[in-house]
């Protein structure tokens, strides 16, 4: 079965962003947007709630002043048993996946060292290792209202008029982010703590969007693959970070910090669906490499805590983007690209608050944090349930606003020390897919098709994990 193909080799610029994979511009926020969620038990528990607490490794992530704070050295590290849900719906029908992975989440530690005979009272060294799962599948259902007429050539040579039906839709990414911090902190008289950090992230991953689609002549099915998927990426980066913390009182701190964009080298190995000639089916399907570099949004987090007592500790922080992402290659696809992050990316920005109660050995905490959808309305050419097409506005694409709520106890063996933490965590966002340039090779169809409509689910995501920290102090 051989229907009318487009030549995809190269398409014109002004269709790129309309063809180029969504996941893309997903993964500029989710992967590559500076936004590392893991941490020890106690920084979980308090919904990442730290920055001008910290007595913390993970609270480095958010302040490395924090480190800054503490008096004896330590150790720690946090088993994650992580577990998600994406629910995505389209015409009232819905599709579930779910998925459980076990990881080594945090590893970390601190060495104090006391100064005597000076306002400066400890220098602090601090090395910590992130690890956040990058896994994420939505399977959309099919549905047949969204058709269209089609004339194939047979074996024996005979025009049959067809007709092709949207049949579900497949998103895969999966694989690893890693952020490794080195910090430096400083304590001045007990009431001003600085801190400094360099950081170095990997990501690696593979990512995959396919749809399938229905013959009404004979019930037979293909799948179509997103031109330039599957891919594979494998990318680098640094930042650096600073900070401070300052007692106004003994009950009240202050805190500050900043970190660097990142600055991130990708090598990437995709593929490419090629025709011969326009009308003929697909003849080469090739895997490229390609190196390009992205950097990501500088932030700046401002903290208030309020530490009447030793027994309780109340943190908010509020995280704000100051730039916004870009790709530093030059070529046509990279300034589509940066044209659409120029007009459409707003800021990313995250409100978080944290509480610590302590009885004797016993520790209880409680956080939440909210964090925007950084991509500003988006309108697009989208089917309708119906079939018909229709000029739509969505407010919530590609990311969604992420809800956090987390729990967590302890116990302090004044030297050892075990921590437990629970977190759930939602978000919703418009799931866009279909438009643009897919490909065919297949013993039921050979082609590559440019589709000028989207189609939109609606994607709920859930997780709910659980982290367990163990740590010495020396």
């Amino acid at each position: 079965m051989h229907k009318k193909i487009v030549l995809l080799m190269s398409l014109p610029a002004a269709l790129f962003l309309h063809a180029q994979d969504v996941s893309e511009i997903r993964n500029t926020a989710t992967v590559y947007g500076n936004n590392m969620t893991q941490g020890s038990a106690k920084y979980m528990g308090m919904a990442g709630a730290m920055g001008a607490i910290g007595g913390d490794i993970s609270a480095a992530n958010v302040n490395p002043a924090g480190v800054g704070v503490y008096i004896t050295g330590d150790f720690q590290g946090t088993l994650g048993i992580n577990s998600y849900k994406n629910t995505s719906t389209l015409n009232n029908s819905s599709l579930s996946y779910k998925k459980n992975n076990t990881n080594l989440n945090q590893l970390g530690g601190v060495v104090s060292f006391p100064l005597y005979g000076s306002n400066w009272k400890f220098v602090n060294i601090g090395v910590s290792y992130l690890n956040q799962n990058l896994d994420d599948y939505t399977e959309t259902p099919g549905n047949n209202k969204i058709a269209e007429n089609i004339t194939w050539t047979n074996q024996q040579g005979q025009q049959i008029n067809d007709r092709t039906m949207y049949d579900g839709h497949g998103y895969n990414r999966t694989g690893h982010l890693t952020k490794t911090n080195l910090t430096v902190g400083g304590n001045y008289n007990n009431k001003i703590y600085v801190g400094m950090g360099l950081n170095f992230h990997t990501a690696d991953l593979d990512q995959g969007d396919s749809y399938r689609v229905q013959y009404a002549s004979d019930g037979k099915s293909t799948i179509y693959n997103k031109q330039y998927t599957p891919y594979t990426e494998s990318s680098s980066g640094f930042s650096i970070s600073a900070g401070i913390i300052g007692k106004v009182t003994e009950e009240f701190r202050l805190g500050a910090s900043l970190e660097s964009p990142t600055w991130w080298n990708m090598d990437r190995a995709y593929t490419q669906y090629s025709a011969s000639q326009q009308d003929g089916p697909i003849t080469s399907v090739d895997i490229y490499n390609e190196r390009r570099d992205f950097r990501s949004p500088a932030k700046a987090t401002f903290s208030a805590a309020v530490i009447p007592s030793k027994d309780f500790a109340f943190n908010v922080d509020y995280t704000i983007g100051i730039s916004k992402p870009k790709y530093t290659t030059s070529s046509s696809v990279n300034d589509q690209l940066n044209n659409f992050l120029s007009d459409s990316y707003k800021s990313l920005s995250e409100l978080k608050v944290g509480a610590e109660y302590r009885f004797e050995g016993f520790r209880l905490r409680a956080g939440y944090a909210f964090a925007n959808n950084p991509f500003d309305n988006r309108t697009i050419a989208t089917f309708n349930n119906d079939g018909t097409k229709a000029d739509i506005n969505y407010n919530n694409l590609y990311v969604g606003k992420r809800n956090t709520l987390g729990l967590g106890i302890g116990y302090d063996f004044r030297s050892f020390y075990i921590d437990a933490a629970y977190q759930n965590v939602k978000y919703d966002y418009n799931n866009e897919f279909f438009g643009g340039a897919y490909a065919t090779n297949s013993n039921v169809a050979s082609e590559g098709v440019i589709n000028n409509n989207s189609i939109v689910s609606a994607v709920k995501n859930q997780q709910n994990n659980i982290f367990i920290t163990l740590g010495y102090r020396f």
